[in-house]
Formats: C-alpha cells, sequence, structure tokens
C-alpha cells in the first residue's frame, strides 16, 4: 500500500498524507487537489475506492432518427453529455429505414427500467402517427420529454426550433436582395415542423413579396428529406423560374445547389440557397451555405432540464418551449442578378447590356435573431 500511495503522491504531484485523505473521502482537501488525485488513480489504473466511484442516477433513453443528417448527432452528443453530468447513463437508441422501429426501441428501454425518455424528431412530429404511445408511457408513470415537434393535449414537455420565424427570416433576407420568385423546398406536410415552415414561408412571402394565390401554390415544392429530394424538388422550380429558395434541411439545400450546377448554373449567382440547421461542414460547403441555425444546445440542456425535473418529482410546464432561429449569411446567397443577363453555354453569363454588372454577394456575417 506504501508504494502505491506513492505512486499516486508522485503522478499527482501531491503529498502520501493528502493522497491517503482523498482515497478515505476525508474533508480538508481542495476540491481541484482532490479531482488530480482521482486522476491519477485512473491514469495509474488503480481502481477507485467503492465510496469515491460516481453513482449513476439511473438510465435515459435517447431515441432519434438516422445519424445521416449531422443535426441529429449533434442533438444527441448535447443530450449525452448533460445527462452525464446529471449523472443519468444516456443509452441511445438510432432509427434507420427498415432497422428497429420507435415502439421497438420503447419496449427494449422500459425492460431496462430507463427512468426517462428523450424523442428527437419521432413520430411525435407525425401528424398521421397514433400519439397514444406516449399518452400510455405518460401513465405508466414515465417522463418524456420530446424535441421538434408538438402534440397537443399531450401532458408532457416539448421543446421545438420555431419552424414559422425561421421561414419569415429566410424569405425576409432574400426579398432584401432583391428576390421576389422566392421558392419552399422541405419535406411531407404531415410533420409539424413542416407545417410551420409552410405557414411562415406563405405568411412572408404574401407580406413582403406580394405573393398571390397562385404563387404560392406554383412555388411550394414538398418532397422527400435528403439530398436526392432536395435536388428534385430546386429541378422543378429552376424550371418555373425561382431565383432563391428556402429549404427545410441543410442537406436538401446541398441538394438544390446540386441541381442548379447540373443545368449549368451556379449558387449564389443564378440560385440564392437558403438551408436549415446549421449542422457541421456547412461554413465548408462550395459555395458556404446560408443557412437558418437551430440553437440546438440551449434546445438541448432544455431539454435535459425539463426531463431531470420530471424524474426528480418536480413537474416541469407541460408545453412547448419554443426557441428562437438565427441567421447565418454565408455565401450561398447573393443580391438577384439583374434583368437582361443571359446564359451563356457551360454556365457563365453574358452582361446586360450597357455594361451592367451583377453586385458583389455580400460579405459572410451572422445576423441574430
Amino acid at each position: 500500500m506504501r508504494a502505491r500511495l506513492s505512486d499516486i503522491a508522485q503522478q499527482a504531484e501531491v503529498s502520501e498524507a493528502t493522497v491517503s485523505r482523498v482515497l478515505n473521502d476525508r474533508p480538508g482537501v481542495a476540491p481541484e487537489t482532490r479531482q488530480a488525485v482521482l486522476t491519477a488513480l485512473d491514469v495509474l489504473g488503480y481502481e477507485r475506492p467503492a465510496r469515491l466511484r460516481k453513482r449513476s442516477a439511473g438510465l435515459v433513453g435517447l431515441v432519434v432518427p438516422e445519424l445521416d443528417n449531422p443535426i441529429f448527432p449533434m442533438f444527441a452528443q448535447v443530450i449525452e453529455s448533460t445527462l452525464a453530468q446529471s449523472g443519468f447513463t444516456p443509452v441511445l437508441c438510432t432509427q434507420t429505414p427498415g432497422g428497429v422501429t420507435e415502439d421497438e426501441y420503447v419496449e427494449m428501454l422500459l425492460d431496462r427500467q430507463v427512468s426517462g425518455i428523450v424523442f428527437v424528431s419521432g413520430l411525435h412530429a407525425d401528424t398521421a402517427a397514433n400519439h397514444d404511445r406516449y399518452r400510455a408511457l405518460i401513465a405508466r408513470p414515465l417522463p418524456v420529454v420530446m424535441i421538434n415537434g408538438y402534440v397537443p393535449n399531450i401532458a408532457a414537455p416539448f421543446v421545438s426550433c420555431d419552424d414559422g420565424e425561421a421561414a419569415e427570416l429566410a424569405v425576409a433576407h432574400l426579398v432584401a436582395l432583391g428576390h421576389r420568385r422566392i421558392g419552399l423546398i422541405t419535406g411531407p406536410d404531415r410533420f409539424v415542423p413542416v407545417q410551420r415552415r409552410v405557414a411562415g414561408w406563405r405568411t412572408a412571402m404574401t407580406r413582403l413579396a406580394d405573393a398571390t394565390e397562385l404563387d404560392l401554390e406554383e412555388l411550394a415544392e414538398l418532397s422527400l428529406f435528403g439530398v436526392e429530394g432536395g435536388e428534385a424538388a430546386a429541378g422543378r422550380l429552376i424550371e418555373r423560374g425561382v431565383t432563391g429558395v428556402v429549404c427545410g434541411s441543410d442537406l436538401m439545400a446541398l441538394g438544390a445547389i446540386r441541381a442548379a450546377r447540373q443545368r449549368g448554373m451556379s449558387a449564389p449567382r443564378d440560385l440564392s440557397v437558403v438551408g436549415y440547421d446549421d449542422s457541421p461542414l456547412m461554413a465548408f460547403t462550395d459555395p458556404p451555405l446560408t443557412t437558418m441555425r437551430q440553437p440546438v444546445a440551449a434546445m438541448a440542456v432544455a431539454a435535459v432540464r425539463a426531463l431531470v425535473d420530471e424524474i426528480n418529482g418536480h413537474a416541469a410546464p407541460h408545453s412547448e418551449y419554443l426557441f428562437r432561429p438565427e441567421l447565418v449569411v454565408r455565401g450561398s446567397t447573393a443580391v438577384v442578378r439583374p434583368a437582361g443577363t443571359t446564359p451563356a453555354p457551360g454556365g457563365a453569363r453574358t452582361p446586360a447590356p450597357g455594361g451592367a454588372r451583377q453586385r458583389p454577394a455580400p460579405p459572410t456575417l451572422v445576423v441574430p435573431a
């Protein structure tokens, strides 16, 4: 034991007496010194005494969609770390097409006697799904919190980004750049966030771009989420003469840029594109993507705090917490191309008569919501 104390003291750069006090969980040791000794134990491969091991407050399930969209790993990472800080052990359940379903994951989590579950963009966001599954969980009772997708008459906390405001801000940004024919590309309309995005886009287009009902019908394209869905929808909108598009995800926005390039066009010279999420690497795409940023960290922390309160018997408000999005302006949006310029072979542009030239794209900046 003497040699072990020496090794630990040397590694932690403290006295053996200090090591002894920490190992016996006695007072009189500064927190940073105590942590240095515990770190030395871990580094040297010694098992911590039972009294010093951090006890888990229980398991918490985290159900997220497939991780192909980078926004979902972002949510998972923040939620997992925040749960761990509260003493809970997260159990990550990732859905994939044709794989384990949300209901099957829930059954597995119940078998493991989890203390609660966080659902991210799950079936609660689908208006066509049966939401009695969540009412049954709450009746057990089991604390649940849901992110992005509100369901009325369910006694649980909901955390969402304000999708309607996001669409309005995106349209306002493009209108300020001179665009009027602004298309909307988003997912199937059975999802709550999609419905809110469509409503926000329609409101902004009517108020800011003088769009008629016929315009709104012509300029909205609901497609599959993902690059391919964005590409297909953008192709149809380009044929209808849009100069800018607001997309329901960053991946759909990348698909829209690809559709423009396949037609000899480029972004933002011929088509301004706004994404949604501000997922990792969007600042490094070509061009860097203008997008609506979800406040992922704030949303995830709020969801975990609400769940922990529920688990500890302090009921959180059973309502929806709405978080404001943030417009991040980068290189995929620019002033609308002046009337009279015509496409040249290979996508090059010919200036309009009189030497009119397109103004350069605005510099990169972040505009707070």
